[in-house]
């Protein structure tokens, strides 16, 4: 959270010394920083358009006087952090040509270091064609060298599809091109945002740029949708306003702490499309505390009213809920049906909390993103999707044991115990579980896991050298869970147990009988541009924009077209038998594109079409899914880049 100059400056005159302390001085006088807001962040145009001498970046002293160190602890002697652009090539993206990074990028990081800076956002101009992500490894590296902590947000503007590979070199990484102060710019910047919703998690987001609140180019009602969707979506919060002369309104969406805390929220998952029609959108966003942020999004040109359930939010079977409205402040009840009516282009945003513990969802789900009933550890908090730091929230890194990385698990310390309330939902629980690599060899821990109070799995004696180690356990008809951790009986020093990948089958799958997969609801689905359509061929845009399924001349009714890097999801739940489809290059392309198809269950490869082009025929594929609780659809490009690889999955269908 915090602010940068671009969207209301540029590089204007005014973007100056004076500017930038004046908005470290409004952060604190006008309840920004005690909102959450923390960057004063420099754009373009910061640098004169030489090196010197020793090939070290010079501020411009006409705009910066007193030098970016001094300026820089001007803003931290407010208690805020400071940052600074530049981008990954020879120049910056402004036309007057200032001196990108590529080629100095140690250099350049050192002197940022030098001068106590806290972020980089680092663009995506005059890059001489060389790969992204080498380009931006490159500088990731070397912020790291700098041993100072530097936030790292990589301004890639989503060509290469950075959410795939950016997790692993910085803190975010840009979903789109530039916003503009626009409805159409900032509600297809949102669509293209919210179909990545599986790629965030904490310490790594997706970033669809800053915030346009408060630069004139939309109703209040449309910033307010602009600043709900962001903060539903777990994005980045950068002020894009010059706060000098910022009205009472824009002060008052920028500083909605209910709507500020749903961004922030530990769990660090970004909300997901429950429901999207003639333009009404519903999301939901799961929160630390059990409840739901919910999104009512009306992007039609009509006022309508928008109701959704909170079955479909994912946390249905309290008897009742706690319902607040985040904009009006109002506070209703609800037996579980939810709606209200929306402006054109509003957005009512509510938090539905449940007044008892609510069973997981049906389908296959991580732990880290369910709510826990109780969480106790050893040392410092238990962490979602990171190892256990031992201190404060948040201080810990990605879960590694022996070299082998998880996105998500729970880092927890012994001794610590874990609890979540099932409901006599659940069927399976499947996890990794080891010492993290950061305690260099030392500690050990023994995990346990308990169905209703009775041990059901037990890792034994597990040291900081050996291997992870795969715990199952059969939860049918529990009520509760609780995963336990106690040290190997040498004290607790360096006991940073992970529950690595720890994923709980809940619910049962499809009925009986043969299923157009396109008729089914998906656990998940992410596309390399565009969202993955139902019967119709992926357009790279907009829902929608696609065409009917064809392969060669031949058209399908039924389909499922996508784009790589593409997954789709299904929860079997055991339920199912054989997967059948054709699979192939739309002829939309012309010809073009190549692609390879994959059907994998339970993390097992089960069909492979091979290398697809766009001038060949369909492929038919065919799976057996007997007893396998997920099914993944996965489309990867054929080895020659993404262009023109519309991949359909035509007619598949599914017998259970």
């Amino acid at each position: 959270m915090g602010f940068n100059n671009w969207n209301s400056t540029g590089c204007g005159p005014q973007f100056n010394e004076t500017m930038v302390k004046g908005i470290a001085d409004l952060f604190v006088g006008k309840g920004l920083k005690a909102a959450g807001y923390q960057y004063v962040n420099l754009d373009d145009c910061w640098a004169l358009p030489q090196r010197d001498a020793a090939g070290d970046l010079v501020p411009d002293p006409v705009r910066f006087p007193g030098g970016i160190k001094a300026l820089a602890d001007y803003v931290h002697s407010k208690g805020l952090k400071f940052g600074i652009y530049s981008s990954a090539g020879d120049h910056t993206c402004d036309v007057k040509g200032f001196p990108g990074a590529l080629g100095h990028e140690q250099q350049d990081a050192n002197l940022w270091a030098s001068w106590g800076v806290d972020y980089l956002k680092y663009d995506n101009c005059n890059n001489r064609g060389i790969d992204a992500r080498t380009r931006y490894r490159a500088m990731g590296d070397a912020l790291k060298a700098t041993g100072r902590p530097i936030l790292y947000s990589i301004c890639e503007w989503g060509g290469n599809a950075p959410w795939t590979w950016a997790p692993d070199l910085g803190n975010s990484w840009r979903t789109t091109g530039d916003i503009g102060d626009g409805w159409a710019s900032m509600i297809g910047i949102a669509r293209a945002d919210r179909g990545l919703a599986p790629y965030a998690k904490p310490g790594a987001w997706n970033d669809p740029d800053m915030l346009e609140v408060g630069n004139g180019g939309m109703t209040d009602t449309e910033y307010r949708t602009h600043f709900s969707l962001w903060a539903e979506m777990a994005a980045p919060l950068m002020i894009g306003t010059d706060l000098r002369t910022a009205s009472q309104a824009t002060l008052d969406i920028l500083t909605n702490t209910d709507i500020i805390a749903v961004d922030q929220d530990p769990l660090g998952i970004q909300g997901r499309v429950v429901s999207d029609s003639g333009g009404l959108v519903v999301m939901s966003k799961p929160l630390a505390d059990g409840s739901r942020a919910v999104t009512l999004t009306n992007e039609s040109s009509a006022d309508a009213t928008l109701t959704t359930t909170t079955e479909a939010l994912g946390i249905g079977g309290a008897s009742s809920y706690t319902v607040k409205d985040l904009w009006s402040k109002a506070v209703g009840t609800s037996t579980g049906t939810l709606g209200a009516p929306v402006p054109r282009h509003g957005t009512v945003m509510l938090r539905v909390t449940p007044g008892t513990p609510v069973v997981p969802p049906a389908g296959l789900d991580h732990v880290s993103d369910l709510p826990l009933v109780a969480a106790n550890n050893g040392w410092g908090p238990a962490e979602r999707d990171r190892s256990n730091g031992e201190a404060a929230g948040g201080d810990g890194r990605t879960l590694t044991i022996r070299g082998v990385r998880y996105a998500k698990g729970l880092g927890a310390h012994a001794s610590g115990d874990v609890s979540l309330a099932l409901g006599g939902a659940c069927r399976t629980l499947t996890t990794d579980v080891g010492v993290d690599d950061e305690t260099f060899g030392r500690g050990s821990v023994v995990f346990q896991i308990f169905r209703d109070g009775v041990k059901v799995a037990d890792s034994g004696l597990l040291t900081g050298r050996d291997p992870a180690k795969r715990l199952t356990a059969d939860l049918t008809g529990a009520t509760t869970l609780r995963l336990v951790v106690t040290d190997g009986g040498d004290g607790n020093a360096s006991d940073h147990a992970d529950w690595a990948g720890p994923r709980i089958a809940c619910g049962n799958g499809p009925s009986a009988g043969p299923h157009q997969l396109s008729d089914l609801a998906w656990s998940s689905a992410v596309n390399g541009w565009g969202p993955v359509e139902k019967d119709t061929s992926n357009g790279e845009q907009a829902a929608g924009d696609g065409h009917p399924v064809t392969i060669r001349g031949t058209r399908y009714a039924k389909g499922l077209g996508t784009h790589p890097a593409g997954e789709i999801v299904y929860y079997l739940g055991g339920a199912c038998r054989t997967l059948t489809t054709d699979a192939g290059v739309d002829d939309e392309t012309g010809g073009g594109g190549s692609v390879t198809f994959q059907i994998w269950t339970d993390g097992v490869k089960a069909a492979d079409s091979g290398r697809l082009t766009g001038s060949g025929p369909a492929a038919h594929l065919s799976a057996d899914v007997t007893g396998a609780v997920e099914l993944r659809l996965v489309v990867t490009d054929g080895g020659d880049g993404n262009a023109s690889d519309h991949a359909d999955w035509a007619a598949p269908v599914l017998t259970c």
